[in-house]
């Protein structure tokens, strides 16, 4: 394969040569000198002249998308291609696709979904944004900046039409991936932080569900950590007591026995079958609702828990468990 030829300079540009570059200014021995790379050095010191000049041109939005090309991260080629946009009206389509493929190649860069976020209010078109976003998150369904991209665009725009799908994308998310926490935190943000006021009725219908919906999961993978930050979750946004699900809970702190009986229970679902129990979650759940009955038998129960965490279940984290222990039992 023959590789591309190198890029030609912009000083060798005849459509470039009323412009004089500025260097980047470095101290004649700098202590920690950036070896940029010449093709760099070349646009960065055009694009500071155009700064400083304050030009506003076709030509500065190709600049600028050779800057962030090679650096996708460089904050001010990024600002000053926004501003150069708005200045000249730059069709919106076009720099939306331009953003389609950028934030596919450069999905782990902040500056790209800033970027974007501020083209998508100038054209206040979200229709296709959900699919965009879902097609992105084949790629990495865990990347930080396209979760929090996509509840943007569920709050800025706040359509019911939008909003509406959202509970089934993230089932088909979670069974991908039950782990995924970025996906746990996307449905407590759906169902609980979307704005959304129910009546009591509805609420404490909402409230059920999700309780059951985490207590099937929980049984279907006990370890994993995600679900129970969700459980823990629902209860306190709903000023809920950690008892509320200490019946499900227990048989998740104690090995499986040997004949696993089949139970049906919809409300507290055991244990599957070859689950690695007990789970160290499920003990430190239940540590922590004995704690919160503060009665000195119930303390002295979560000390044990709490010792059993240290000693066997848990001893990669054995101070924070001393700790805790020692923080309970002042309360006696």
């Amino acid at each position: 394969m023959i590789p591309d030829p190198p890029p030609v300079p912009y000083s060798a540009r005849s459509e470039w040569a009323d412009v004089v570059p500025i260097p980047q200014y470095e101290k004649a021995n700098p202590l920690a000198p950036i070896l940029y790379s010449e093709e760099y050095k070349d646009a960065t010191d055009y694009f500071r002249a155009v700064v400083k000049a304050g030009e506003k041109s076709e030509r500065v939005l190709q600049l600028t998308e050779h800057v962030i090309r090679l650096n996708p991260a460089h904050y001010s080629a990024w600002q000053y291609r926004y501003e150069t946009v708005v200045d000249i009206q730059w069709p919106l389509e076009s720099e939306i696709a331009l953003m389609d493929e950028l934030a596919d190649r450069y999905l782990k860069t902040y500056q790209v979904w800033h970027h974007r976020r501020l083209i998508l209010v100038l054209s206040k078109k979200a229709k296709e944004e959900l699919a965009f976003i879902a097609k992105i998150l084949q790629k990495d369904e865990k990347n930080y900046h396209t979760w929090a991209h996509r509840q943007w665009v569920l709050a800025y725009y706040n359509e019911d039409a939008l909003w509406a799908g959202e509970l089934d994308f993230v089932d088909t998310m979670m069974n991908k991936d039950v782990r995924n926490n970025s996906a746990w935190h996307h449905r407590f943000f759906v169902v609980f932080q979307s704005g959304v006021r129910e009546g009591e009725e509805d609420r404490q219908r909402v409230v059920r569900r999700e309780l059951i919906y985490t207590k099937q999961n929980i049984s279907l993978a006990p370890n994993n950590a995600s679900a129970w930050n969700y459980l823990r979750g629902v209860l306190d946004f709903n000023k809920l007591p950690l008892s509320t699900v200490t019946t499900f809970v227990k048989p998740y702190t104690v090995p499986l026995p040997e004949h696993l009986v089949d139970l049906v229970d919809v409300e507290n679902p055991p244990p599957g079958k070859g689950a690695e129990l007990p789970c160290a979650a499920a003990i430190e759940f239940l540590a922590d609702v004995y704690e919160e009955e503060a009665q000195k038998e119930s303390i002295d129960k979560a000390v044990a828990l709490w010792k059993s965490l240290a000693e066997e279940h848990d001893t990669i984290r054995k101070k924070y468990w001393e700790y805790r222990i020692q923080q309970a039992l002042l309360l006696l």
